[in-house]
């Protein structure tokens, strides 16, 4: 492109800088003017500028795919300015082949073990998951099988099995294999009975048969009609073989794919990064030391902060926490989504803080502490190169969050608080307990029995490809890792929430009346003026009974 001097002659148009660039990639995802947000990111973090962790997530996908550039996600979600962390970008590093001895054993990857030795215990119900699509339209079978052939080709991490060796559990990858896709019945419901419930309830007893096959990969998909062009398409995954970016990332790149096949358009089948870079980069860690130093760190802060926060008080608690549960699920509605939206508009932070923000205060005032760490689900994908793996690198990382100041300042310092703890995201929190000298509890998690997840960040709520429309449904299959974890699982005009406790802790009952003490700190948040001291805001504390308006907003599902 060319522009003109004052005398009118053509100049040629300098060529945006990379810091330029990675700016207006940045102002895009976050909504702001590409004219302003250079000024006002010069001197404020990606969080102050609205951006959460499923935003900085897309911003270095964004930069790795346009630019070539990559970009550190803890340093983006820290304290620096957010031009200052633009500035430090490099290029994308070249990744190597993929490992050609595929078929030999290879040592399980960071949290795998864990999560295989919980399913001999409890069953595979316990720690699998499920994520189902909505299908709405005419939909093409031998596209959607297309589709998922060319998603197996390219991701090792869904060929991935599990069996025993001498040296103990191992995981081998497959040269080939079709992912399966179960048909099921189609679903019947009672009337007013939710049929995509139903179906959720219908897999969960099947998903040892479905998903649980020895010397297979620990996954499947299941397709359920409920109505003419429309069907419910879920993922059922093992906690050990992918974990909730790999969820978002093989979602979007199905319904991709299914787009492709129908529209007759080629598909990519080309081998992605394997799951072995995880383990070579946990290897780099160890040779370097610099876990060593990461957790000599991370422990100075720790301190401060208890390493058990009870909610129940009733000492009701099984011997062996056992990774049993259940759910229930609850709105917010529209008027307290919008009131959420103010207020971290006024702080400064996303609308996940301020929920996060208010699960804390809520354990606080049950459990009496004014310091406590939330165990937070971070996904561990600091490069571009893990961005597109199918892989389990996500850890529960605890955050350090104190409940004081004023609103915006409480609101503002677990924000930070959560950036600062995504940098010490591959630290083990057991061994980080130990080096605590917390007692060794096995009826309990170390030091996350209480836990959040955005899960509403990483994917949204609605996708289109190939003339179908597809709505997401997050499922339960009566497990979980904590005590209570708050999951946001849509935002928008109509937010859902679940509230998933250990349900040896917890009975049913207790449960909804947690999750109404939690719909009234969010009120009192986002009621209060924002230099109003949290410790003088309305509320329930000491586990008092919730108000009848929070009680009734809890609708507990199966």
């Amino acid at each position: 492109m060319r522009g003109k001097t004052a005398h009118g002659e053509a100049t040629p148009m300098q060529t945006p800088t990379p810091l330029e660039q990675l700016l207006d990639l940045a102002a895009d995802l976050l909504g702001h003017d590409r004219r302003t947000l250079p000024a006002r990111a010069s001197g404020s973090p990606f969080m102050t500028l609205g951006g959460g962790l499923g935003q900085a997530m897309r911003l270095q996908a964004m930069a790795g795919e346009r630019l070539e550039l990559s970009l550190d996600i803890p340093q983006l979600l820290g304290p620096v300015p957010l031009a200052d962390v633009l500035a430090r970008a490099v290029a994308v590093p070249r990744g190597g082949a993929p490992d050609a001895s595929r078929s030999g054993p290879r040592e399980l990857l960071p949290g795998q073990l864990a999560a295989l030795t919980a399913q001999q215990y409890t069953g595979a119900a316990a720690v699998h998951r499920m994520l189902s699509a909505e299908l709405t339209g005419p939909l093409d079978l031998g596209g959607l099988r297309t589709a998922l052939d060319a998603l197996s080709t390219r991701h090792e991490g869904l060929r991935t099995a599990f069996g025993s060796s001498p040296r103990g559990p191992v995981r081998r990858v497959l040269d080939a294999y079709a992912l399966p896709l179960v048909v099921m019945a189609k679903v019947t419901a009672g009337p007013g009975e939710d049929l995509v419930a139903a179906a959720h309830a219908r897999l969960a007893v099947d998903v040892e048969r479905l998903a649980g096959h020895p010397q297979r990969p620990p996954l499947a998909f299941a397709l359920t009609r409920l109505a003419a062009d429309r069907h419910l398409l879920t993922f059922l995954y093992h906690e050990a073989a992918v974990d909730c970016w790999s969820v978002s990332l093989v979602w979007r790149e199905l319904l991709a794919d299914y787009g492709r096949a129908v529209g007759s358009r080629p598909l990519d089948r080309s081998e992605r990064c394997g799951a072995d870079a995880v383990a070579r980069r946990a290897e780099g860690h160890d040779r370097s030391g610099a876990l060593r130093a990461l957790a000599a760190e991370r422990i100075k802060r720790l301190r401060d902060f208890p390493a058990v926060v009870d909610l129940t008080g009733s000492g009701r608690r099984p011997a062996v926490f056992d990774f049993r549960g259940d759910r229930v699920l609850f709105g917010l509605g529209p008027a307290l989504r919008e009131a959420v939206d103010a207020t971290a508009a006024r702080a400064g932070v996303p609308h996940a803080v301020v929920l996060l923000s208010a699960w804390a205060l809520t354990a606080g005032r049950r459990s009496g502490h004014e310091r406590l760490l939330v165990g937070t689900e971070m996904p561990r994908r600091p490069t571009a190169e893990l961005m597109g793996t199918v892989a389990p690198c996500s850890a529960t990382v605890p955050v350090c969050c104190e409940l004081e100041g004023g609103v915006d300042y409480f609101l503002r310092g677990v924000a930070c608080e959560f950036g600062e703890a995504l940098g010490y995201a591959d630290l083990d929190t057991a061994a980080l307990a130990r080096e605590l000298g917390a007692p060794a509890d096995r009826s309990r998690p170390a030091l996350t029995q209480v836990a959040f997840a955005a899960c509403d960040e990483l994917l949204p709520e609605t996708l289109e490809a190939g003339g179908l429309t597809s709505r997401f449904h997050h499922g339960h299959l009566g497990g979980t890792t904590a005590d209570a974890t708050l999951r946001v699982l849509r935002w928008g005009g109509d937010p859902l929430l679940s509230l998933e406790f250990a349900s040896g802790v917890f009975t049913r009952a207790e449960a909804a009346e947690l999750a109404g003490e939690l719909r009234g700190c969010v009120e009192a948040l986002t009621g209060a003026d924002g230099q109003e001291p949290v410790e003088d805001l309305p509320g329930v504390a000491d586990g008092a009974a919730v108000s009848g308006r929070a009680r009734t907003s809890v609708i507990p599902l199966g």
